[in-house]
């Protein structure tokens, strides 16, 4: 059997339009794919090098399921924070740092929960450093 590669989250959207607008003004999104599919439309984006396709269907439900959030790296996270409220977000907690590494968590459309993260190579556990290593690592 063949490795696998996490490749992408599926969203549900009560208003597409908002949504992809949402991700392009807070994380220059790039749109990708913009076709229907399987009888609605089916938007498919890039943010940095991870993926989000956009399904033009409300959720069924906004009940919490088995996924609690998404993490997005950042590079600066103080900035991107600071920017994103002023695109009138809100954030359910100030920056929490830990060991070489911070966060704070806010909702993007449709209730999805965003955890904002940002790592330095200041972290001292090697472990935790080499699973922060890959290909968004040029943050540090």
């Amino acid at each position: 059997m063949g490795e696998g590669h996490f490749h992408h989250v599926h969203i549900f959207c009560t208003d597409i339009s908002k949504s992809i607008d949402w991700w392009q003004t807070n994380f220059s999104a790039e749109i990708c794919f913009d076709d229907i599919m399987g009888g609605s439309r089916n938007v498919f984006v890039r943010v940095g090098e991870g993926r989000l396709h956009f399904y033009d269907q409300a959720p069924k439900t906004f009940a919490t399921g088995t996924i609690h959030h998404l993490g997005i790296r950042v590079e600066n996270l103080g900035e991107t924070v600071l920017m994103m409220k002023n695109n009138g977000v809100e954030f359910r907690n100030p920056i929490r740092s830990f060991d070489g590494w911070a966060y704070s968590m806010c909702l993007a459309p449709d209730n999805i929960l965003l955890e904002l993260f940002e790592v330095s190579n200041e972290i001292k556990d090697p472990k935790l450093l080499n699973y922060f290593s890959d290909s968004s690592s040029h943050f540090l």
